[in-house]
């Protein structure tokens, strides 16, 4: 008797019994790519809720600030301090966390970590070595988007300090289109309305000391006073002889590098605008910034 059929049968019932375990180890369907409206992608959403992670360096100062507000000049004086390490513009937000499995997300979740909270360990984790490096004990960041994204940093740093550096509007729209080639006032004002808007909101919920460019360059070591006393450290008369102090390099994306800001000498600020050339998307904040009292 043949046993053709007999041996078809058994590959048959080999092969089914193989598929049905392929089946069984193939991966989950990939979940859609989060959106930048998902809390969970680390931009946008509506989850700020205060982390829970224990942070290497806990209360951090971030100077929340337009572009072309001073942020670099203000640097530079702080970071002349002993106690105070305020580096270049770290642009923290840009630090992403992009897990590589389906199954990352899971394996993390029984930690209770989420691509939030690793994003939030790593900027910690670069604060603190930044710190650790300088031999100081306290650290300022100053990069000026981090105004757009102030909810994230204040639920990453429960206990973070804010310095919010505010200068004329219109001042902030006419250094930037004498600085960057090829801008309109189309594009500008709009920009640096949004960049004010998220400092007056951060104002109104965060802690913090608030200052002036046009203060900050007419009276110096008033201000870095007020900014010393609200970091608890001795003002120390150094801070306004920065040119003194290697602060690192001077080029775009790390800061201001201006010639004015390389002579190492505090200049002073340019005339106010006229109040009737501030354009009308920003008059709300120039008044509430206190730069002009007209109805």
């Amino acid at each position: 008797m043949s046993s053709a059929p007999k041996k078809n049968q058994v590959t048959t019932g080999l092969r089914r019994r193989g598929n049905l375990l392929a089946a069984a180890l193939r991966p989950p369907a990939r979940t859609p790519a989060r959106t930048r409206d998902d809390p969970s992608s680390g931009e946008g959403g509506d989850d700020y809720a205060p982390s829970q992670v224990p942070r290497l360096v806990e209360s951090p100062v971030f100077v929340l600030c337009s572009v072309r507000s001073g942020s670099t000049l203000l640097r530079v004086l702080l970071n002349s301090h002993t106690e105070i390490r305020a580096p270049h513009e770290l642009h923290l937000r840009h630090l992403k966390v992009k897990p590589s499995r389906d199954f990352t997300g899971d394996v993390m979740g029984e930690l209770g970590l989420n691509v939030k909270e690793l994003e939030y360990m790593l900027w910690d984790q670069v604060l603190w070595y930044e710190l650790q490096r300088s031999g100081k004990s306290q650290i300022v960041e100053k990069t000026p988007s981090n105004a757009l994204v102030w909810r994230r940093l204040a639920a990453a740093w429960p206990q973070a300090r804010y310095i919010f550096l505010l200068r004329h509007p219109a001042s902030i729209v006419e250094s930037v289109l004498a600085r960057r080639k090829n801008s309109v006032p189309e594009t500008v004002v709009p920009e640096i309305l949004r960049y004010a808007e998220s400092i007056e909101a951060a104002r109104n919920e965060l802690p913090g000391v608030t200052v002036r460019y046009e203060d900050l360059t007419t009276a110096p070591e008033q201000v870095t006073k007020e900014i010393c006393s609200y970091l608890g450290v001795e003002w120390e008369p150094g801070m306004l002889e920065y040119g003194e102090q290697d602060h690192g390099p001077y080029r775009a994306v790390f800061g201001d590098w201006g010639a004015k800001l390389k002579s190492g000498e505090i200049q002073a600020p340019r005339p106010l605008p006229d109040p009737d050339t501030v354009p009308p998307e920003l008059r709300d904040v120039t008044r509430a910034w206190g730069y002009f009292d007209e109805p």
